[in-house]
Parts: structure tokens; sequence; C-alpha cells
């Protein structure tokens, strides 16, 4: 048991299996042309049906999302806007030969994406993965310098007159019985 133990594992074991097998016979076939005569896809096998109807559209958008992936950073962060199933659906939609002379179509604008999203709206993307790191830094910093102005002592005695005078004076009346005039009108 401990002689086991020690030994390094087998590699072998690791590379050959029936997943490996798979892809061996799988590659060749991508590479290959297609049969000259499509096989019936309510007849054909699964096999047949994948290599035939579905990995010739499918693989070079998956290459395109990879690409596309790579573009907006997503293998950097671990956090990131670019949502993979959009531009999948994206890039099939638009990639269909049955719309070959029709124009470029955004995701929102697709017909069945509208009428899934009204029965099913999304959260919005947080404001976190919208903004650019100089936006970020921007915002935070003015944060900063404005907490720090408002720290100074001469800043906080007209904060409190300004609170004191509001109170003296109704304000929140005021404003109330303006607004109400002007609707009236």
């Amino acid at each position: 048991l401990e002689a086991g133990i020690l030994q390094p594992p087998d590699t072998e074991h690791f590379c050959s299996g029936p997943a490996t097998d798979t892809v061996e016979k799988i590659l060749p076939v991508l590479e290959a042309a297609p049969p000259p005569e499509p096989p019936d896809p309510k007849t054909c096998s699964p096999r047949e049906y994948l290599e035939y109807y579905i990995f010739p559209v499918l693989l070079p958008g998956l290459a395109g999302l990879l690409h596309e992936a790579e573009k907006e950073k997503c293998f950097e962060g671990r956090r990131t806007k670019f949502i993979a199933l959009d531009f999948l659906t994206e890039w099939l939609y638009n990639k269909n030969p049955k719309r070959e002379d029709e124009s470029f179509t955004e995701f929102f604008s697709i017909p069945f994406v509208k009428d899934w999203l009204k029965d099913h709206p999304r959260p919005p993307i947080p404001l976190s993965l919208l903004l650019s790191e100089e936006e970020a830094c921007i915002i935070i910093q003015s944060f900063w310098r404005g907490y720090r102005v408002r720290c100074d002592s001469e800043i906080q005695q007209l904060r409190q007159w300004q609170k004191k005078l509001k109170e003296e004076r109704y304000i929140n009346e005021v404003v109330k019985k303006f607004w109400a005039k002007q609707e009236a009108k």
C-alpha cells in the first residue's frame, strides 16, 4: 500500500479511455468536408445529427464567443458585464441561414427575446460592472473630497444653521403649499 502511494500515478490511465477516444474520433470528422448528401434529421443517429446539423453552426459561434470574452476581459476579472448566453443567442440568430438577407439584429431587438423579457425582466446590471476604472476613480475621489469638506468646522456650522432655518420656517410645509398651488393652476 505504501509503495503504491509513493509511486507517481499511471499517466496512461488518465490519457486513454472513452472520452479521449471520442474526441479523437470527432475531430477528424469536423475537419473533413461534410457528406455530399445530408442525412435525414428525423431518422439519422444522434451522432450524425450533431456532426452534420449542430456542430458546423455551433463551433464557430463558440469560437466567436471566446474572442468576444477576451475583448471584454472576462478572463482577467472575477465579475464582468459580459453575458455569454446573450452573445451566443445574438450570434446564432444573426448567422441563421434563413435570415441571410436581413440586417444585423441586436440582442434586445430579437422578437423572442423581447417576448421573454416582458414576462421575465432582468435585474439591472450593477454600476460597479458598468463603470470603467477611470470613472469609478472619479466617483470615489469626488465622494472623498466632499466628505473631507463636510468635516470642516465652518461647513458644519453652515449646515447646522441651514437645518435650524429649515425647522423654524417650516420649509417643508411652504414647499408643499407651493406645489399644491402649482398643481391647482
